[in-house]
């Protein structure tokens, strides 16, 4: 795992460029996913946005790399990299972070690491819907860590300075938002294509001169379906030296539904066979559009002299949306600055996706049984299956059309997600919650009886046995931090204590010390 991080903290391929330059890649963990030294009972992951949750089996690296000439170095050049490894998708916090860190420590060495490793080691943890002061090497970074009651969409919340801070803290707008805008520069015509791609978890591989643009690239694509969460593996920077370059590399099998980003061009021989190849140039910021991509056939591709463009066959389920390139043009000619255009674009992706899943979580939400065939005395009643056909159905009044602009064969496009990883990840994850919310009521449902009344006509067995049930419920719903009130779960201990209560001694005894 070592060695792998060492291989993903430099260029892959010749980089002529002098200075510094940052980007970031994903790991995978070595022997499966293992718990972090950090728990926090996963109240962190219960209350963080899905697309910002601590990831089990993964971790993020961000890299800060200086290439500088030096004469005293037998290559010619000091290089070396700064690495901060986390399972923490914060993007925008980290490299902002290493950026304060990492001159200094090419500078002065370990001392000033160690110092920076004190300071960090007394930060508080992230924790959602709170802002945090974090003080390092006589910085103050300020930023609010998301939470998912907020709203989708809407502008990270002014943040309130109750302490006259000194210094002035750097504030930062988000951990982890990109300059969606600037990303997608070379692409803004086909972003329609590329969120059905990503919808679908489609293969890709992104092709880029620097793993700077490779990473960008990748975490903004994979970043569009918010409030969705990609459920699909995604390595926003990836070398030949990687473990998994064999797997990835394979012919035998159809590419892996993953977003790799390269820049070593003996890729574009060995991935040949995937069947969307984005290949982009330097990102530039320039007073105009700049050139767009063109969509091309996958035969074109040729090595080593590969012009920019989308390689794909792929044909788009949804018309393009032609009003959001008139008004991000429209910007650009009145000078707009990037963070606006990249919130319209932004707000663009959210809406789009939202009018895809809303009829979903309707459809979803209707399986739910009804409030009144919950019964204290019985297990709760199921879910009722997801049926496609019945999904599908609902649309004719109900469908994407009713909130969405946009024309296009929306059937056919969820016919499609439903093969995809991001239908499995999203239907498990409401459907987790549902079923915690039947347990829920039904513990409420148990409280609200009679269990006196109940009791009159029942043998010891079977009231030993409630009382068993009873207790694993409340276990479940402790372990399981099940969204229910704190009385509600101390009325169903009392409940159990007055049932052991009316038990004959010995049996109190068992029950008492099981």
């Amino acid at each position: 795992q070592k060695t792998s991080i060492c291989y993903l903290s430099f260029p892959d391929s010749y980089s002529g460029g002098l200075g510094d330059t940052q980007f970031s890649f994903r790991l995978r963990q070595a022997g499966g996913s293992r718990s972090s030294p950090f728990q926090d009972d996963g109240r962190y992951n219960r209350e963080a946005p899905l697309t910002l949750q601590r990831e089990a089996s993964h971790y993020f690296g961000y890299v800060y790399f200086r290439q500088v000439k030096d004469s005293s170095m037998r290559r010619g050049y000091f290089q070396k990299s700064l690495v901060l490894v986390s399972r923490l998708p914060y993007v925008n916090l980290f490299q902002c972070l290493l950026q304060l860190i990492a001159p200094e420590y090419f500078d002065k060495l370990e001392p000033c690491l160690e110092a920076v490793c004190n300071e960090i080691d007394q930060w508080p943890p992230p924790v959602p819907g709170q802002t945090l002061n974090l003080p390092v090497m006589g910085v103050v970074i300020q930023v609010r860590i998301p939470s998912r009651v907020d709203k989708p969409g809407s502008s990270p919340v002014k943040q309130c300075n109750q302490e006259n801070l000194l210094p002035a803290p750097l504030v930062l707008p988000s951990v982890h938002e990109l300059d969606l805008f600037r990303c997608f520069q070379p692409v803004l015509i086909h972003i329609q294509m590329l969120w059905e791609l990503m919808l679908l978890g489609e293969p890709m591989v992104v092709m880029a001169p620097s793993p700077t643009v490779s990473s960008e690239m990748v975490l903004a694509l994979t970043s569009c379906l918010a409030p969705l969460r990609y459920c699909c593996d995604f390595r926003p920077y990836f070398t030949i030296h990687d473990s998994e370059f064999k797997e990835y590399t394979t012919r035998t099998q159809a590419p892996p539904n993953i977003v790799v980003g390269v820049t070593n061009p003996f890729f574009i021989k060995t991935l040949q066979h995937w069947p969307h190849i984005l290949r982009v140039g330097e990102l530039r910021m320039s007073g105009d559009l700049p050139k767009q991509v063109k969509v091309k056939k996958l035969a074109k591709l040729k090595t080593l002299d590969t012009k920019p463009g989308i390689y794909t066959s792929y044909k788009t389920f949804l018309h393009k949306d032609k009003t959001l390139i008139k008004r991000l043009l429209k910007g650009i000619q009145r000078k707009r600055p990037s963070e606006v255009q990249s919130a319209l674009l932004r707000r663009h992706l959210l809406e789009l996706t939202q009018s895809f899943i809303i009829p979903l979580e309707h459809y979803m939400a209707s399986l739910m049984p009804l409030q009144r065939a919950i019964t204290p005395w019985k297990n709760p009643p199921q879910i009722r299956p997801f049926c496609q056909e019945d999904f599908m159905k609902s649309l004719e009044h109900a469908g994407p059309q009713l909130t969405c602009v946009l024309k296009g064969d929306w059937l056919g496009l969820y016919r499609r997600f439903f093969k995809s990883p991001n239908f499995d990840g999203w239907f498990r994850q409401r459907h987790r919650e549902m079923t915690q919310k039947l347990e829920a009521l039904h513990l409420e449902a148990i409280c609200e009886a009679d269990i006196v009344a109940w009791m009159k006509d029942k043998s010891e067995v079977e009231i030993v046995d409630l009382v068993l049930k009873l207790r694993e419920k409340l276990v479940r719903a402790r372990c399981q931090h099940l969204p229910v009130k704190e009385e509600t779960l101390q009325r169903v201990s009392l409940y159990i204590d007055t049932i052991i209560g009316s038990l004959p001694e010995d049996l109190q005894t068992v029950l008492h010390h099981p």
